[in-house]
């Protein structure tokens, strides 16, 4: 099996702002200052979080849920020395839809944190990764 590469170009701006994506795509913005749009590190927090979110879209449509609303609020925390790295990361995820309830909502998570977030399972082993789920 042949192993796919992913590839991005990240152009300085100036300051500690950059832009970059995939060749040829859409443009992201990154601030090394958290100014302009989010910085390096809270990106990482956006990246878990959305490849979290899309798993659990998918699990959930295929549980024949009509999901309403997503939305997913996700920490950080940080060593103090350098490299200032993640040592853990709570994501705490708030749904509701048609046909949805707390164990379906369980089960797509949990199937998205534990088997397949290429994100989360790209973080160094030792950072520990949380999360709480509420259905409205």
């Amino acid at each position: 099996m042949m192993q796919e590469t992913k590839r991005i170009t990240l152009k300085w701006q100036d300051g500690l702002r950059f832009v970059g994506g995939a060749p040829d795509g859409p443009l992201t913005a990154i601030d090394g200052d958290n100014a302009a749009a989010p910085g390096p590190m809270l990106t990482l927090l956006l990246a878990a979080a959305s490849c979290s979110g899309s798993d659990v879209v998918i699990i959930l449509k295929k549980m024949r849920v009509q999901l309403r609303e997503l939305r997913i609020e996700a920490s950080g925390q940080r060593r103090e020395q350098e490299p200032r790295r993640y040592t853990a990361i709570h994501l705490d995820y708030h749904l509701a839809g048609e046909g949805i309830d707390q164990a379906k909502a369980q089960r797509a998570v949990s199937l998205s944190i534990e088997k397949y977030c290429s994100v989360i399972h790209t973080l160094a082993p030792d950072v520990g990764v949380t999360y709480d789920v509420t259905v409205a």
